[in-house]
């Protein structure tokens, strides 16, 4: 079996396989046994996710540990400015402490982003932009948090990449295969508890020779 498996996931659907609600998951799209999610993407959200069967990888792919990056394309109401774009940047302060400084960048919509359905509800007085948005953190809703956070509240979220790993020539709902390059190093925990001497003195008469 391949290493990995590289999922665009759609909107509105879960990442899991099953879904005790009734809404579309990961089962409508993937019939490939025994692999599993490494890591999660909102229901809201869109783009790339990670399958393995390997136990190990998934560990190390989804642990904030690791610090994978992850690249967002995100549309917020507004048009975005470089003051908001500084604070993204910088790292902001959200309600369980300041986010690491992240990678941001006002962009073009992207060409190859697909329509949503159902498409994204505009205010037609009120102005939307894109941004490209790099963190290494894995925060419940980290993203839409931090666009709010400096005043840019997310409309749309799509994951485009996480470390070298993206989602081109993928639709959504469709999957591939893919395998390990040789810059991804699996992570095994090593040992570095070194046993400490044993200095138990002996409880065996001592036997000194006695003077003459």
């Amino acid at each position: 079996m391949s290493d990995i498996f590289l999922f665009n996931k759609p909107y509105q659907v879960m990442s899991q396989f099953t879904d005790s609600d009734g809404r579309a998951n990961l089962s409508d799209y993937i019939r490939i046994p025994a692999i599993y999610p490494a890591g999660r993407l909102d229901y809201d959200s869109e783009g790339l996710m990670i399958l393995t069967g390997d136990g190990e990888l998934q560990h190390q792919i989804s642990h904030p540990r690791h610090k994978l990056p992850k690249t967002y394309w995100v549309q917020v109401d507004g048009d975005i400015n470089e003051e908001a774009l500084k604070q993204l940047r910088a790292g902001v302060g959200l309600n369980d402490g300041p986010t690491l400084p992240a990678i941001a960048d006002k962009i073009v919509e992207p060409a190859s982003l697909w329509p949503r359905t159902p498409p994204v509800r505009f205010r037609a007085n009120i102005p939307t932009s894109w941004i490209s948005l790099t963190i290494s953190e894995g925060r419940n809703r980290q993203v839409r948090r931090m666009t709010a956070a400096v005043g840019f509240p997310t409309l749309r979220l799509i994951r485009a990449s996480i470390g070298n790993w993206n989602i081109e020539g993928l639709a959504p709902g469709e999957h591939t295969s893919a395998t390990l390059g040789p810059e991804f190093i699996r992570y095994k925990p090593q040992n570095t508890h070194k046993p400490k001497p044993n200095y138990r003195k002996s409880t065996k008469p001592s036997r000194r020779k006695r003077s003459p």
